[in-house]
């Protein structure tokens, strides 16, 4: 049985200073324990989020050589302010997770320092309904990110994918997505995530 929980959500921007300004702006908790992906020319920083998920921004890196093929998460035709613009769900079987969403993509292995995980990215980088169609992940790392990141005080307590064919989305994903606190909305394609952070209330989009 293939089933799709919420790993992290990732803010993109044309630079990753830009990405992690919009995080650090919204949230007020600095970002950390980033690296390099080698594989995408890209790089990225992470702050940790309750439970046991994380906020990721990520960038093209300026200094990385071009892949040789398209970056993952669309990167490559990113333009505009830094936003909220992806969600990563993790499973278990990246193969049987790709047999059974086939829009997903091809198997990519990846590594990073001491984590290692393997995605499913689309041929052109773009995820299908406007690329919010869950990018999908399988760690091969005992302790991933969103386990061994410190704890920031902040939780999401929801996440709420709005889309012209979110019907239809949910629809695709309802079968294999157990996560509790996504929602799917009609409208004009985004992600806004609700996050609660002492006693305040705070939208990232």
């Amino acid at each position: 049985m293939v089933t799709l929980t919420l790993d992290h959500i990732a803010v993109l921007g044309e630079t990753l200073a830009e990405a992690i300004a919009h995080v650090e702006g919204a949230l007020g908790l600095p970002m950390s324990s980033g690296g390099v992906h080698p594989r995408f020319g890209t790089h990225n920083q992470l702050v940790g989020l309750d439970p046991e998920l994380y906020i990721e921004a990520i960038a093209i890196d300026p200094s990385a050589s071009a892949p040789p093929d398209a970056r993952w998460f669309g990167l490559d035709e990113f333009a505009g302010e830094a936003r909220l613009d992806k969600w990563i769900c993790a499973v278990s079987d990246i193969h049987a997770a790709i047999a059974a969403l086939p829009m997903a993509g091809r198997a990519v292995e990846l590594s990073r320092g001491k984590l290692s995980w393997t995605m499913a990215v689309p041929e052109d980088g773009r995820l299908p309904f406007d690329g919010l169609f869950p990018a999908l992940i399988q760690w091969h790392s005992a302790v991933p990110p969103g386990r061994s990141l410190p704890a920031s005080g902040a939780a999401l307590t929801e996440l709420t994918v709005t889309h012209p064919d979110a019907a239809a989305l949910s629809d695709l994903l309802a079968p294999y997505l157990d996560a509790p606190q996504v929602r799917f909305q009609h409208g004009p394609a985004g992600l806004a995530a609700a996050i609660r952070q002492a006693d305040a209330d705070i939208v990232l989009a």
